[in-house]
């Protein structure tokens, strides 16, 4: 276990996310229970993939990385994932100011964001762990950079998130700093998500004076035509404060602005928003 990561197997790890701890106190809730009706204290937080095939310049994730020689087998990840996000949880049961309710609720996640770090498409068994969770009750959310469409095609998550931080090739190259030119797979999958039966979410990172050309993203929108599209602002935290610093930052006022003016070139509304996660998400109209 490493800055709060339970390894779990030989590659994949899970973490209490920061909504939960904060739910878990009546501090506040993660931005996906006010827009999709989850509960931040339910959540499982978790990668099947130690490893990225992008180094972007925004990620406040760690740079963790484990060479692969042996996948460890979905059901063995669902199993080992629960155990460890009840390892996790048993020192709250000391603490101050905790609701105990929550906390016997948060023992029996039906919740999990494959989310956490790393790229989860690269896990090749992904469709298959994305059915163990569902068989046994949660709702998955499944959130990837695009890279690998056709493993999109395969899985069949509740809601499949595309995060998007570049508008054209040399964007991408700048900003996500792949490890070899995947724009034109980023394409498909933008289609893709046109296709999906579940819910689908585009999530629109936005650096100030690096990729925050309003007009450079509408056509992207126009060809994956998502449920939802989030708006939301670089975040200046752990190594990303680094790379960046927390002028590149937008203020709440500025993404909102951002989505306003959005609102005419495409067929979406603002449907909510969440000041301290600096986020907006539109829906179509």
């Amino acid at each position: 276990m490493n800055k709060g990561y339970f390894l779990v197997g030989d590659h994949s790890t899970v973490k209490l996310c920061f909504w939960l701890k904060k739910s878990l106190k009546n501090q506040g809730t993660c931005y996906k229970q006010k827009f999709y009706g989850i509960k931040s204290h339910r959540c499982l937080q978790m990668t099947p993939a130690l490893i990225c095939n992008q180094n972007c310049i925004y990620c406040w994730r760690p740079s963790l990385y484990k060479k692969i020689t042996k996948w460890n087998l979905p059901r063995e990840i669902f199993e080992d994932s629960l155990k460890a996000q009840k390892k996790l949880l048993e020192g709250f049961f000391g603490e101050k100011n905790v609701n105990q309710k929550k906390l016997k609720e948060a023992l029996e996640p039906n919740q999990v964001a494959i989310s956490l770090i790393g790229e989860p498409t690269l896990y090749p068994y992904l469709d298959k762990l994305v059915e163990e969770y569902k068989k046994r009750g949660f709702s998955v959310f499944v959130v990837s950079n695009g890279t690998n469409p056709e493993v999109l095609k395969k899985i069949h998550p509740t809601f499949l998130y595309l995060s998007l931080a570049a508008f054209d090739q040399n964007s991408h190259l700048k900003v996500n700093r792949p490890q070899k030119n995947f724009w034109k797979k980023i394409l498909k999958s933008l289609k893709i998500l046109r296709r999906k039966k579940c819910h689908t979410v585009l999530r629109i990172t936005l650096i100030k004076g690096v990729n925050d050309i309003l007009e450079k993203f509408v056509p992207l929108i126009n060809k994956a035509l998502p449920e939802f599209i989030e708006i939301k602002s670089y975040m200046a935290i752990g190594p990303a404060r680094k790379k960046l610093g927390p002028e590149k930052m937008f203020s709440f006022k500025e993404i909102k602005n951002f989505s306003k003016k959005l609102e005419k070139f495409i067929p979406y509304k603002i449907k909510n928003f969440s000041k301290k996660s600096l986020v907006v998400v539109l829906g179509k109209k």
